[in-house]
Parts: structure tokens; sequence; C-alpha cells
């Protein structure tokens, strides 16, 4: 009889242990990380629906043209040199705006993500980041890595790049942190690199294992400061998050293993939640129970010139008074007219830089682009010149800047504003303000507008020819049996 007890009382102890153990331990096809891993292995061409495939098309667009130009910075060079003086060559992938280079899959994804974010003139969604930059290149590189026979087709392209987004608003969306502009990390190098892993995997038909273990090794190549912002540096968070993530998936692809609970929220233990501390995951749908994409849901803002979004509510406020100006005064904005300038914006550190002393700090600084435009009327690539930024008048009105930071107006590209308030000499005041810019998600830009913006972008590095046959290989990238034409463009 008190064997029995005894018997009884075991089996209940390891009834309770074991199911203990089950809650701590979830078996792997329940947690959020496998989740994410059987979203990219099972998501398949027919799942895209046509807004997103338009959608994501004008990304691509976009993103190469910007890349384009972006290849005639020296903060490109500087980043394609180390990379040709570093490594030996390897002549696969192609190189943005150099036609007799190649380079290897992972330093051409670097290259090519550095050329798309150094002038900061790449799409951002929100949560904040930048999506694009980070997943374009790697899908670019592995694409052209793959032999003839197996190119991918258009819309195998476009998935993978589709999956490349889809994962990263996922993520920011697991914290309402990162629904502001940041302060800690930049969200590109923290989200990005686990896009283009994304990305990768599904362009390399990893299963949903290979899959999650690529999101795992991307997590630890993940993060940078904000600190470095404004700074030369910032160009290679966007490169190194698409390199990385094609290398995080490369190594899933030769059975490297990392955390199956990387995205999951684990007491004591943190994976992707050291990034936000806000951070609640939850799975992801299947593509089998109707999964709708985030890009269905909300467009894509695309910015009219190379600055920080933030910029362009200013812009636009403050272009709005130039005309005002104008209209009262000579004919051109005149700083004797002007005695003071009150800027209402969000209170966000890093791009309050009163007298910016180089175009990257040109591109973070609302003084700056608010008196270009009430001087011009607009904001355009030649602004950030060093002449443009030194002159005599720009520097009179940057004098006359204060900024007030209204409560009603947090960081967060959703919901903020931006206001100008001209006081003048004789002390007449006139004001101008921007809710959405045209580019903004909710006011996205014309299809003609898109188009014009490329074009100006691409033929800075490409002949007209050239440039309307990229134009054409992107827009028709879904029917193509495979993407060749599109690589053979960038060739």
């Amino acid at each position: 009889m008190l064997f029995c007890v005894a018997l009884l009382y075991f089996e209940r102890r390891l009834t309770h242990s074991l199911a203990k153990t089950k809650f701590l331990h979830p078996a792997p096809e329940d947690t959020v990380t496998a989740s994410f891993g059987q979203f990219i292995s099972e998501i398949k061409p027919q799942h895209l629906s046509p807004v997103v495939l338009q959608r994501s098309k004008r990304m691509v667009l976009d993103s190469i043209g910007v890349g384009l130009i972006g290849s005639t910075t020296d903060v490109f060079d500087l980043a394609l040199q180390h990379c040709q003086h570093m490594y030996a060559p390897d002549f696969i992938s192609s190189v943005y705006g150099r036609s007799n280079i190649r380079l290897s899959p992972t330093l051409a994804s670097f290259v090519n993500g550095v050329a798309t974010h150094s002038m900061d003139f790449d799409d951002t969604w929100h949560p904040a980041t930048h999506p694009s930059g980070a997943v374009l290149p790697a899908v670019l590189a592995l694409s052209d890595m793959m032999p003839a026979s197996r190119k991918p087709s258009g819309l195998d392209f476009l998935l993978a790049f589709n999956v490349g987004i889809e994962i990263q608003g996922r993520l920011m969306r697991f914290s309402n942190e990162a629904h502001n502009i940041p302060k800690r990390f930049h969200p590109p190098t923290v989200v990005g690199p686990m896009g283009s892993a994304a990305a990768c995997a599904r362009l390399l038909s990893l299963d949903s294992s290979q899959s999650s273990h690529a999101l795992a090794i991307a997590a630890s190549l993940a993060g940078a400061p904000m600190a470095n912002a404004a700074t030369q540096s910032k160009p290679l968070h966007i490169g190194n998050a698409s390199r990385l993530g094609l290398e995080a998936a490369l190594l899933a692809s030769r059975g490297l293993e990392a955390s199956p609970l990387v995205l999951d929220a684990v007491a004591g233990v943190a994976g992707f939640s050291a990034f936000y501390e806000d951070y609640m995951p939850q799975p992801l749908d299947s593509p089998h129970d109707g999964h709708a994409f985030l890009l269905e849901e909300q467009d894509m803002g695309f910015k009219r010139f190379p600055a920080h979004l933030g910029m362009h509510w200013v812009a636009d406020a403050a272009a709005s008074v130039h005309k005002l100006l104008v209209g009262v005064g000579p004919g051109k904005v005149s700083p004797d007219q002007v005695q003071d300038i009150l800027l209402r914006v969000p209170l966000s550190k890093y791009i309050n830089r009163p007298f910016p002393e180089s175009e990257h700090e040109a591109r973070h600084s609302f003084q700056f682009n608010a008196c270009t435009a009430l001087l011009d009327g607009e904001v355009t690539v030649q602004s950030f010149t060093p002449g443009a930024i030194s002159r005599p008048e720009l520097c009179a009105l940057l004098s006359r800047v204060r900024l007030e930071h209204p409560h009603d107006n947090p960081a967060n590209f959703n919901v903020m504003y931006g206001e100008v308030q001209v006081t003048l000499v004789g002390g007449d005041i006139l004001k101008g303000r921007c809710d959405t810019f045209y580019g903004h998600w909710r006011n996205p830009l014309t299809n003609e507008s898109l188009r014009k913006k490329f074009r100006n972008n691409a033929e800075v590095v490409l002949p007209s020819a050239k440039v309307e046959r990229l134009i054409e290989a992107v827009d028709e990238l879904d029917r193509l049996d495979d993407c060749q034409h599109l690589l053979s463009q960038l060739q």
C-alpha cells in the first residue's frame, strides 16, 4: 500500500514537472521564432496581391535610383576602395554605377547598401526604418550569384524582396518604442539584417528550420548606435545590414545553427528583445491562413530630396512661407526681411543641428532644411553641396532660428507636423504648416513623380536609353521568367 502511494505521488510530480518544462520550453513548432521560419519557407508568389506587387515594384525602382546617384558620393568611393584593396577579386555581383567592377555577393551587397543610404535619399516606413536598402542589394547580389539555369523568376525575386520588407515591419510592430524616431539603435541596423536574412533565405529556398536559424544568426550581427547619425558612417549601417543578412542566410544554408528562441520573449535571457525594452512578440500567421502583408495596409514613404524624413515637414512648411515672402518683397527672399524664425517641431536631439558643418549634418538639421526652403522655395540634391551650405545669406537666416517642441507634436513619423513662423522686420508674422508632405505614405508620390525622381537620379551615371530600359525591366518584373533582364541593365 505504501509503495502504491509513493508511486502515485511520483507520477503526479513527474506529470507536474513535465507540464512545467513544456510551459518554460515550448515545443519548437509553437515558438514565435519557428512561426517566422515557417512563414519564410512556406510563402508563395500567389500570396502577393496586386497592390503589394505594385507597391514593391515602386520601392525597387526608387531604391535602384537612389543607389545609382549614391554611387557618386565620397562615402561610396571609400567603401568600394576598401573592398577592392582588402579582399581578393571575385567577379560575381554587379556594383551600382560601375560597369567594369564586380565583387563577391556579400561585398556587392555591402557597397550597394552604402550607396543606397549615402545621401539619405532612400525610402522610409512606419515604424521608422529604411526597409528597401537593407534588402534589395542582397537580393540583387544573390541573384547575380546564381547560375544562369537557376536565376529566380521575376515573381520569385519580388517575393523574396517582399518577405524581407514584411519581416522588418512585423518585428518593429512588436514594440511601441519602435514607433517613434529612435534614440538608441538605428533601426535599419536592428531589423535590416533580419529582413535581408529572411529575403535571402526565401531566395535560397531554405526550409523552416534553416530560415529560423538565418534570423537568429542575423540577430547576432545586428545593432549600431544612433551616435553615428549625420556622419559618413551612417550609410555603413545599411550596407552592413544587407551584407550581414546575406551572410546569415548563407551560413544557415550550410547548416550553422543558432538560438531557436531568438525572437521569443524569454525571461532572463534577451534575444531580439535586447533592442526594444517593451518588446512583445506574437507568432506570425501562416501564409495558408490568409496572411496579409503590411505593405497592403500601409504604403511606403518616398523622399523628394535627400535628407532625413523629418526634414520634409519643415521644408514644405517653409516653402509655403517662401511664396508669401516673395509676394510681399522684392521678388526674392532676403535675410534683411527676416527678424525671427520659429520652428515648431518634435523633440529629437540628433536632427536639431543649428549650424551644420557637413552635408551629412545638413541632411539631419531642421534648421538648415527650413532655411533652405525659405530662401530657395525648395530643397534639392544641390542644396547639400559645400557651396550651398556655406552661403552667407543662408548662414544669416540660420542665426535667427529658434525651436519649440509642442506637446501635441511627438517624434513619430505617422502623427508629427512641421510649422514655420517667420516674423518680419516690420512686425508682420507669416506662418506655414505641413501635416502630411507629398511623398508620405498617406500622400504617396504618383508614378509620374516617382519615375521623374528615378530618371533624375539614374541619369547622373547612366545614359537615358539604359535608364528607360531599367524602368521597363522593373515594371514588367512580375511577368519575367527570370530576373536576368533586370540584372543585365545594372551591369
